[in-house]
């Protein structure tokens, strides 16, 4: 019976090396996944949600892990390299959320209410034009079918680096770059109604100021400014959060278009 019982013995340990393997890969990008990777989730949550993950992507990326080691010392140079490319892959991700973070923090300073501070789903906090972005945007990839455009954008992954390949410069300088400048440029889009309506407000204010020079017009100005962006906040939050989730699915969707 326990000779029947060997090739289960080895199954068994090539499947736990498999889901270890793509376990430290998906812990690296859950740990900077928007939703599922803040800081206001529990540490508890985060390692079933990488335990969940792994079961789901495991079974399509298997047959790229090969065999199990032999040593410890070689499990750690083909498990190392994996921890930091999911982090590379994980922080892409985040950069959406820095987007709305900028868009925020551009549209609080042009309508003097960055002193108004909110919550924070990271460490530091952040003005509360800024947080309701993110967190309203967190709620739409969510609903947005997240979890399984993370499973498949994991799976990708594997294409472009494979499994215990260390991240060539090239790649790195490839999609990093256009990344880190569509970041800005998206926060900036994003904060464009902001930005418009108070150089709108400082033109007028300017006008008003020449005409009458004995008013104070910076006093008068300003509880107009900060109505103004409160409403341009309830105009422009829907078409600013449409036009994020749609930047977001598509790149989940064709990350760095690479995809046939």
């Amino acid at each position: 019976m326990i000779e029947d019982l060997l090739p289960l013995l080895h199954l068994s340990q090539e499947l736990l090396w498999t889901g270890f393997a793509v376990f430290v890969r998906v812990s690296g990008i859950m740990a900077v996944l928007p939703a599922f990777g803040d800081q206001a989730v529990p540490m508890r949550v985060r390692l079933i949600l990488a335990i969940m993950f792994t079961m789901v992507v495991a079974p399509a990326v298997g047959a790229t892990i090969g065999a199990p080691p032999a040593t410890v010392i070689a499990t750690v140079l083909l498990v190392g390299p994996e921890a930091v490319t999911g982090l590379f892959f994980g922080l892409f991700l985040r950069f959406f959320i820095h987007a709305l973070q900028i868009a925020g923090a551009i549209a609080a300073q042009a309508t003097s209410l960055s002193q108004i501070f909110g919550g924070s789903a990271g460490v530091d906090p952040q003005p509360a034009i800024g947080h309701m972005l993110v967190v309203a945007g967190t709620a739409l990839a969510a609903l947005s079918g997240l979890h399984v455009q993370a499973a498949a954008y994991i799976i990708h992954s594997y294409t472009l680096v494979g499994f215990a390949s260390v991240l060539d410069r090239g790649l790195v300088a490839q999609v990093g770059v256009p990344e880190v400048t569509r970041t800005f440029a998206l926060g900036m889009s994003l904060a464009a109604p902001f930005l418009i309506a108070s150089l709108i407000y400082n033109i007028i204010l300017g006008v008003i100021n020449r005409a009458m020079p004995q008013l104070m017009v910076s006093f008068v100005g300003a509880p107009a400014l900060t109505a103004g962006g409160l409403l341009m906040l309830f105009l422009a939050g829907p078409l600013i959060l449409g036009i994020w989730v749609i930047a977001f699915s598509g790149f989940m969707a064709d990350p760095f278009g690479t995809r046939p």
